[in-house]
């Protein structure tokens, strides 16, 4: 009977992970990770925009939410569930920790500075919508389910090489 569940045992190591799971929430956060959890198909987190209203408006990842940086004690309160997983990004990293730390002293416990901004998330092709990207082309991950699929390979095989 031993020898049975050490073949099985042998045979679950050898698999590859077949139940994936989001990455964690950090600190400082990648937008590879933010990514991640997005085509994870994660639902239980926010991704708050800090920087004014009009680069809101122009520029920002898809699905954030404003909460400008003059603004954003009032703001915060009461619109959030203080233990949701909050991503924030400002115009550059020290309004985004400036940020972070503002929603910490207002007693949300997991805050992530998306390092980088939107910049970096740009540049690892993240959705974005806004004015200014009205006329962006559609990437083929956004309709097609196995481009989606290969795309989630991708950024979780970036992801083991960090």
């Amino acid at each position: 009977m031993d020898n049975i569940q050490d073949t099985i045992k042998d045979a679950k190591d050898k698999l590859p992970n077949v139940t994936p799971t989001p990455p964690g929430l950090h600190k400082q956060a990648t937008p590879d990770e933010l990514k991640s959890r997005l085509l994870w198909g994660e639902p239980g987190l926010t991704i708050v925009d800090v920087r004014s209203r009009e680069a809101f408006n122009d520029y920002r990842i898809m699905g954030a939410v404003p909460m400008p940086m003059d603004t954003l004690p009032e703001s915060v309160q009461g619109q959030l569930e203080l233990t949701r997983d909050i991503y924030v990004y400002g115009a550059d990293d020290q309004e985004t920790a400036q940020a972070a730390q503002t929603l910490r002293q207002c007693g949300f416990q997991n805050v992530a500075e998306l390092k980088g901004g939107i910049d970096a998330w740009a540049n690892i092709a993240g959705q974005t919508e806004g004015r200014a990207t009205s006329n962006k082309p559609v990437a083929a991950s956004e309709y097609n389910a196995v481009a989606r699929v290969q795309e989630y390979a991708s950024t979780l095989d970036k992801e083991k090489k960090q």
